[in-house]
C-alpha cells in the first residue's frame, strides 16, 4: 500500500500553523503536487539502505518521500522556523520513521560536517544559489555517488550541456569534473506553491568512479572561469590575465595541445585539466617576456 504524501491542502496548513510565508530571499516554493515528488524519487533510483542529503527541504513534502525510499535522510535548512517544523511533521505523517531523519540548520554553502555520510543527493535547489550548492557539496562530500537536483530549467540545460551547445558554460565544466550530468525532465509552474514564472528542471548525477585527473582542483577551476570570462574571446585573449600576460597564455596553450585561437566553449573538461597542467610547465618569466635562460629549451 503506498503511504500518502503531502498536498496542497497540507503545505498550506503546515505553513499557517508554522506562521510560514514563503519569501523570494531563500528562494521558498514548496511542492503541492505529490505525483512530482514520487516522479522526483522514481527518477533518483534511491536504494532502500542509502542515506539522502536533502538541501532546503522547507515544510516537508519531498523529505516524506524520501524517508519512504531511503535508510536516513539528513536534512540541511537555512530557515529556523522550517527547521523547527520539519521534525515535527514526521513524527505526525512518519511517527515510525522520526528517529530516521536529522535536521542541520545551516546555509548549504556552510555545510562542513554532517551527522551522517550521506550517499546520494536530493534536493528541490534555491534558483538563486543552486549551481555553487551543488558544487560545494559534491566537493565537500565526496561519499555522495550520485544523486537528483531540481533547478530553474535554464541552469538545468546549462549543467548538462556538451562543448559547443550555446549553453555550455562554467558550470557545464565543473560539474563535469565531478560528475556524469544529465537533464532529466522538466517540472511545470504549477506543481509548487506559490508558483514559479518559469519552468524548473531535473538534473541527474553519478559521479566519476576515479578524478578525471590529480590536477589541482582550485587551479583548474581557475583557468575555467578565466576562460569563460570573456566568452567573446579566443582562449590566447581571454587567459592573458590569467596567465600573466597572451605570450605565456599561447606558451601554455601551446604546451597543452590546445588552439588558441579556439574559445572555451569548444573545450570540454579534459582540455582544460591539459591547460592546467601545462600551466605548471610554462614558467613564470614567460609572461614578462624575459629572453631564455641559459640552458632553457622550449
Amino acid at each position: 500500500m503506498e503511504t500518502a504524501l503531502l498536498g496542497a491542502a497540507e503545505i498550506r496548513d503546515l505553513a499557517e500553523r508554522a506562521g510560514i510565508r514563503p519569501t523570494k530571499t531563500l528562494g521558498q516554493n514548496f511542492v503541492i503536487d505529490p505525483n512530482t515528488i514520487r516522479r522526483i524519487i522514481s527518477t533518483a533510483k534511491i536504494r532502500p539502505e542509502e542515506t539522502v542529503l536533502e538541501v532546503g527541504p522547507g515544510l516537508g513534502s519531498l523529505t516524506l518521500g524520501l524517508l519512504d525510499a531511503a535508510e536516513r535522510v539528513v536534512a540541511v535548512e537555512i530557515d529556523p522556523p522550517l527547521a523547527e517544523q520539519l521534525p515535527d511533521t514526521v513524527r505526525r505523517f512518519r511517527p515510525e520513521k522520526a528517529d530516521r531523519l536529522d535536521v542541520v540548520l545551516s546555509d548549504a554553502m556552510k555545510v562542513r560536517h554532517l551527522p551522517v555520510e550521506p550517499t546520494a543527493l536530493v534536493a528541490n535547489l534555491p534558483y538563486n544559489v543552486a549551481v555553487p550548492v551543488l558544487l560545494h557539496l559534491l566537493a565537500q562530500f565526496p561519499s555522495i555517488t550520485h544523486g537528483l537536483v531540481m533547478v530553474q530549467d535554464e541552469v538545468a540545460d546549462r549543467l548538462a550541456a556538451e562543448p559547443g551547445n550555446k549553453t555550455y558554460g562554467v558550470p557545464s565544466v565543473k560539474a563535469s569534473w565531478f560528475a556524469e550530468v544529465r537533464k532529466a525532465g522538466v517540472i511545470g509552474t504549477n506543481v509548487f506553491w506559490p508558483a514559479p514564472k518559469i519552468r524548473s528542471g531535473l538534473v541527474s548525477f553519478t559521479r566519476r568512479e576515479e578524478p578525471l585527473a590529480d590536477v589541482d582542483r582550485v587551479a583548474l577551476f581557475g583557468v575555467i572561469d578565466a576562460a569563460f570570462a570573456q566568452r567573446r574571446k579566443t582562449l590566447r585573449a581571454a587567459l592573458a590575465g590569467w596567465a600573466g600576460s597572451s605570450q605565456r597564455a599561447g606558451r601554455i596553450l601551446e604546451a597543452a595541445g590546445v588552439d588558441p585561437t579556439l574559445r572555451g566553449e569548444r573545450l570540454g573538461v579534459n582540455e582544460f585539466i591539459s591547460i592546467a597542467r601545462a600551466a605548471e610547465t610554462v614558467p613564470a618569466w614567460v609572461a614578462r617576456g624575459d629572453v631564455l635562460p641559459r640552458g632553457y629549451s622550449q
